[in-house]
């Protein structure tokens, strides 16, 4: 039987588009998947990205502050700079540049160090007391690996600007691993969607306000330690 031109291209196009239309929904799908998981994985590194930025700057923070380590005074017997002459201004404010070596003793006197070092903004005439914070013990009485520094809220208050900044990469951790949202490249699930499903429970009020106290926090702890 004879067939025009027109019949066989009809019927190569109807046989044709079930199959190519298989093909592009399996396509689909494993990219939306694909996608789907990287959401989720990408939420996942925020948000250890997050907790690790908090606990760091909640530790480092704690110790600047005085608040944690072991308080004591370090009689000075040298201070070297190590600055450059043609350094800027705001980098000599920002920096401690100056390392003084000399003794460490407790403020309960149970703890000595003779061979203490700690960096500090400016250079001090030997024998003068400086109060200093050990964050790690000599691990011998003649070791040099003891770790000081001297406290002071200006540090503080940056290291707690990174403990809220992680406030934010933990908000958009959870908010990217409960929805699926990718915030880079193509996600499978639209922002609107995943701002909808967020609502139906707990997940949104808990982004906004992890979002929103990380924001606030960071950026008065940055302020006030810029300043300070």
């Amino acid at each position: 039987m004879l067939t025009s031109p027109a019949d066989e291209e009809r019927e190569h196009g109807v046989m044709a588009r079930p199959h190519g239309s298989a093909t592009d929904r399996l396509s689909t799908g494993l990219v939306g998947r694909a996608f789907g998981r990287l959401g989720r994985a990408g939420g996942l590194i925020f948000l250890l990205a997050g907790l690790v930025l908090s606990g760091w700057g909640a530790y480092e923070g704690s110790y600047a502050a005085g608040w944690a380590g072991t308080r004591g005074t370090l009689t000075v017997q040298r201070c070297d700079v190590s600055y450059p002459n043609n350094a800027s201004r705001s980098s000599r404010k920002n920096r401690r540049p100056v390392r003084c070596e000399g003794t460490f003793v407790s403020e309960d006197g149970g703890g000595r160090d003779a061979h203490a070092a700690v960096r500090v903004r400016q250079r001090y005439a030997a024998g003068t007391e400086l109060s200093t914070q050990r964050t790690r013990a000599p691990s011998s009485a003649d070791a040099t690996d003891g770790d000081y520094l001297q406290p002071g809220m200006d540090r503080a208050w940056r290291w707690f600007g990174a403990f809220f900044a992680g406030w934010v990469l933990t908000g958009l951790g959870v908010f990217c691993l409960v929805t699926g949202y990718a915030p880079f490249g193509h996600s499978r699930v639209s922002y609107d969607a995943a701002w909808e499903a967020s609502g139906r429970g707990a997940t949104r009020p808990a982004v906004l306000g992890m979002l929103g106290v990380g924001l606030v926090g960071a950026g008065v702890s940055f302020l006030v330690g810029y300043f300070s």
